[in-house]
């Protein structure tokens, strides 16, 4: 299950990062969070910014509207995506 948080009109949730997979995508859930597999490699904030790039095609978004606000460094982070209602959130999630 999904945890999501909803603060302001904006949905913050967590997810586990797999960095320099083959693939770029949504793999599954993991702990209340989602896991994406990524191709960047964990330097010079690439795959962060990747991760937030994969969220934005998701929700069609700008990347600009989807942003790491915690664990910047780490293979767990919090992501928030401005403008989404965390039950639209949720159900786009779990189409992947």
């Amino acid at each position: 299950m999904l945890d999501l948080h909803e603060k302001n009109g904006n949905v913050v949730f967590m997810v586990r990062a797999k960095p320099r997979s083959s693939k770029t995508m949504v793999c599954g859930f993991y702990n209340g969070g989602v896991k994406v597999s990524l191709k960047a490699a964990p330097v010079d904030d690439a795959a962060n910014e990747e991760c937030c790039a994969l969220f934005a095609k998701l929700f069609k978004l700008s990347s600009s509207h989807v942003h790491v606000v915690s664990g910047r460094s780490s293979r767990t982070k919090g992501v928030m995506i401005e403008g989404v209602a965390a039950e639209a959130a949720r159900l786009i999630l779990e189409q992947c």
